[in-house]
């Protein structure tokens, strides 16, 4: 890595002469075409008439819609005290009071606007944008990783914060960091506390800037995130409470889980992904040949965090993911525009044609529809109250659904966000009542035998439910009648002023 910060003895790109007539307008339209890229690629997907269903999006926006407390649509744990997301949940329920989208609605506006936030955040930063579509379109082609963008979660914030501090020590490494960037970093951790909640994973890029060396941009990087996460806190109103609930929910969804398989994916840990030191190993090389004028890695806070992110997605994945990966498509990035800047003047149309040839990449791989992957929940049937098959078979007033499967959660909530029932286990099990999910733990384990719902069924009244999937026969559970609706199987106890159950009702539709 000794070579990696000379200079190259070749004339730089960008010394050269200044252009003139249309020539001048080459930086601008670059810019243009990757701005306008970037924003109709979600537009595409979102005109397919996609919705992340099995994702916090839906019940977020239905959440927003229904405008009840968490305790009023699941069934929690007596410690619980505090929304961790109160600051994303909020300005969904300002957004549904000012437009009065419905939760559809919502999900489309979040999956929209939270794509824009993270694929924007990388341009203000850059010469060359161009470098960030092509890192892009290497990521939709090997990883898939653009998918994460239109989860329509409040992660995204997270990114966009991150890639802002990233990018904004990559330009400006040179000088100490003064009042306005630790000002600046303050806000962006704040927005991202504030909307995602998590101010502790805040830790890993601090401490990248310190195995970097760069300890007076760590110093100002730790400040900023004392002060933004307090900030944030104190907007929430109930400063340490939002803090404590959120270690507390971290220390009680690792604690509580016996087993990684009950986890939910994203703590699950990686399967053996040595992609990334492949890239690290590809970008060392290609330093080395190309003559790049860039710090060492060892000098990179990026490259510390990217190691940490992989390091602890062993453990799991959301560190890769989120702070991992993010900090690994910046070495790539700026590696790209520096071997641009070095190869392509600033005012040649020869980066319209680039740039063409990788929006047009960057969308058309985007946007295809491999696998069903943007049309897949269009087949899926939702459980409604305005179906009249259904009529008696959802839980009544003050009910509980009881599942193990939070993708019916997510489904029913988000198509019944008034509905005045519960449900037992939502986006986060470790909430539940510990009896209920120790229950919910067991039937996991023992791959969803019937036996292990006894529990469940024996505590049920008869405004109650039990939802279970993968069956094509009635579960064998004497003590419910069933129905068969959108793929699942709807228990309930005999209703004394109802007539019995018909054969068509126990039978697969």
């Amino acid at each position: 890595m000794g070579n990696e910060a000379r200079m190259t003895t070749e004339p730089h790109a960008s010394e050269a002469p200044a252009e003139s007539g249309a020539q001048r307008y080459v930086p601008l339209i670059v810019f243009a075409i990757a701005i306008l890229t970037l924003l109709v690629i979600p537009l595409k997907i979102i005109g397919y008439g996609y919705l992340p269903i099995y994702d916090d999006a839906l019940p977020d926006a239905a959440k927003a819609v229904s405008g009840k407390s968490w305790p009023e649509i699941l069934v929690l744990k007596s410690s619980y005290t505090m929304d961790h997301h109160i600051g994303w949940h909020t300005l969904l329920r300002w957004i549904h009071l000012l437009t009065h989208s419905n939760a559809e609605g919502l999900v489309l506006i979040s999956v929209t606007a939270l794509f824009l936030v993270a694929a924007w955040s990388a341009l203000p930063w850059l010469r060359r944008p161009e470098a960030w579509l092509a890192i892009l379109v290497l990521l939709v082609g090997v990883d898939g990783y653009v998918q994460r963008f239109m989860l329509g979660r409040p992660f995204m914030v997270t990114l966009f914060a991150l890639l802002c501090v990233l990018f904004w020590w990559q330009r400006s490494a040179a000088s100490p960091p003064g009042w306005r960037v630790g000002a600046g970093m303050t806000l962006l951790i704040a927005a991202a506390v504030l909307l995602h909640g998590i101010w502790y994973f805040w830790a890993l890029p601090v401490a990248a800037f310190f195995l970097a060396r760069e300890c007076k941009w760590g110093l100002c990087l730790t400040a900023s995130w004392l002060a933004g996460t307090l900030l944030a806190a104190l907007i929430t109103g109930h400063p340490i409470t939002y803090l404590v609930e959120a270690v507390q929910l971290a220390f009680s969804v690792i604690g509580q889980h016996v087993d990684q398989r009950t986890l939910v994916s994203e703590l699950q840990p990686v399967k053996g992904d040595w992609f990334p030191l492949v890239l690290l190993g590809g970008t060392l090389v290609f330093r080395q040949v190309a003559r790049l004028n860039v710090k060492p890695l060892a000098r990179n806070p990026a490259f510390w965090l990217a190691c940490l992110g992989w390091l602890l997605g062993y453990r799991a994945s959301r560190f890769w993911t989120e702070w991992g990966l993010p900090a690994l498509m910046v070495i790539l990035t700026v590696d790209l525009q520096a071997y641009f800047e070095s190869r392509i003047a600033p005012a040649s149309f020869q980066r319209v044609a680039w740039t063409g040839a990788l929006a047009t990449a960057l969308y058309l791989t985007t946007t295809s529809d491999s696998g069903s992957r943007w049309t897949f929940n269009l087949s899926t049937e939702y459980l409604s109250r305005e179906d009249p098959e259904l009529a008696g078979w959802l839980p009544d007033k003050g009910g509980i659904f009881y599942d193990v499967d939070m993708f019916t959660f997510y489904e029913t909530f988000f198509k019944n966000p008034d509905a005045d029932w519960r449900y037992m286990v939502g986006n986060e099990p470790a909430l539940m009542p510990e009896e209920d999910f120790q229950t919910y733990l067991k039937i996991l384990w023992n791959n969803r035998d019937p036996r292990a719902y006894q529990p469940w069924v024996e505590k049920m009244q008869p405004a109650d439910r039990l939802v279970m999937r993968d069956s094509f026969l009635a579960p064998p559970i004497p003590r419910l009648e069933w129905k068969h609706a959108c793929s699942l199987w709807i228990g309930r106890l005999p209703q004394t002023n109802a007539p019995a159950a018909t054969k068509k009702d126990s039978a697969p539709r």
